[in-house]
This record gives C-alpha cells, structure tokens and sequence, in this order.
C-alpha cells in the first residue's frame, strides 16, 4: 500500500489560470486590443471592435467564476459525495491518473485500510495539451505511481473493487486510446466491481460557462457507449457543483 505524504493544497481558480495561463492571455490581449482598436476605427467597425472585446471579456469573467465555482467552492475535492456513489468504499483500487493526480491522496486519506494502486498515463505523445505538461511541471507523480499505457494497466485480472477515473480520461484524445482504456478497466475489475468516471461533460451548463473550451470536453453519450463496450453498466450518477458529473459504472456479475 503507498503511504501518503503530507496533504497538498489542491488545484483551485489560482491553479487552473496558471496551467492554461496562454488562453487567458488570448482572451485578455483580445478584449484589451478590441477596446483599444475601437478608438481609431469608423463608428460601425469601432461597434463591432467594442463588442468583441465586451464578449472577450465575459468569457473570461463567466469561465473564472464558474471554475472558482467548482474548484475552490464545491466540495469536489473533499470527496464528500463519494459514499453515495461507493456506499462500500473503494476496496482495492486503482487510480488512474493522465499527467495531475489529485485523487490518490484525499481517497488514501478517507480510507486508509484500503489498498491503493496508481497508474500514470501521461505520454506527451498521448496527452498532448500543454497545460498538462505545464501542471505536471508543478505536480509531480504521487509516490508509488506506475507508467502504463491506456491498453497495459499495471494490475491483475480481476483483482480490482474500484477504479477511479478523475479528470483524466478526456485527455486521451483518440477514441482508440479511450476504448483500450475501457476495455482495461473491465479486465482488471472483478464481478461487480465499479469505475468512477468524473469529468466535465460537453453540455448546455458547460458550453455556457466555457464557450469554445467546453468541445475539450466529451458528450455524456460518449463516455455511456465507452462503458457499455466494455460491458460496465451505469449504476449511479451524480453532478458536483452544476457542472461536473460523476459516474459509477459497474462490471458484470454483480
């Protein structure tokens, strides 16, 4: 079993802007030169220019505060809501973890009798959004993680309860990877074993507070049909904060 080191803050507004740091770049010189290109255009272009920067802005204000929101103001990150999702506790699990690992400790510290494995996936070739690499700079893999790849995870047959999934496996940009992911999931997990998916879905609530980013995100119908390829039943869905949805599917036979 790893032994956890001392907790560490997690990822809040602060983290998120310093991760994705050229985005909010983009926006900010968007909204700033629009303004600024507004006082030397013809009343109908300086219109046009005050309103993309007016946008620009809103973005930025209406995608900050719903991260503040979920990050820092939900209690995503307590794990509070996870007995109504895993009624019995994790049991031997398995993190899974894309390049940030912020699950291993907070579920080490809420159950710590139960035996935990931690699979790193990150493969700059796989996981290639630079704020990944920017957050994996500041965060490094948890003591007693393991490199794996989507279709290897570094565990037995049907030796798993559970299998946490958090924020990582929208990283894996091509469905290939995802399905192998999957399909490793129901290998490793026994008869009535469960996966916990969490992840930002590509919705109405998340269109309308990321704009654009929220095609980062994958549709609801695509995580359900991953599931059902590898034979994992929904058995339990909960939202964190409006805009996170967790997932608990459950393997075969129990």
């Amino acid at each position: 079993m790893t032994t956890a080191p001392p907790p560490r803050r997690p990822s809040g507004v602060r983290e998120v802007i310093r991760y994705n740091w050229p985005l909010y770049a983009a926006g900010v010189l968007t909204a700033a030169g629009g303004w600024a290109a507004a006082r030397h255009l013809p009343r109908p272009a300086a219109v046009l220019a005050r309103a993309g920067a007016a946008t620009a802005a809103a973005h930025l204000a209406v995608s900050t505060l719903a991260t503040w929101r979920v990050y820092d103001r939900s209690g995503l990150h307590t794990y509070d809501w996870l007995p109504a999702l895993l009624p019995d506790g994790p049991g031997t699990h398995l993190v899974v973890s894309a390049g940030l690992d912020e699950v291993s400790r907070p579920v080490s510290a809420r159950h710590p009798a139960a035996h935990q494995h931690i699979a790193d996936l990150y493969d700059p070739a796989l996981t290639t959004e630079g704020s990944i690499r920017r957050a994996r700079r500041h965060v490094p893999p948890a003591p007693g993680s393991v490199p794996a790849r989507p279709g290897a995870l570094p565990v037995g047959t049907s030796s798993l309860d559970t299998v946490f999934a958090v924020f990582a496996a929208h990283e894996l940009r091509r469905p290939a990877d995802r399905r192998a992911l999957f399909a490793e999931v129901a290998r490793a997990l026994r008869p009535g074993g469960a996966l916990l998916l969490v992840e930002h879905l590509r919705d109405g609530a998340n269109i309308a507070a990321y704009g654009p980013g929220a095609w980062h995100f994958l549709p609801r119908a695509a995580w359900l049909r991953h599931a059902a390829e590898a034979g994992l039943r929904p058995a339990a869905e909960r939202r964190i904060a409006g805009l996170v949805t967790a997932f608990t599917f459950r393997s075969a036979g129990g």
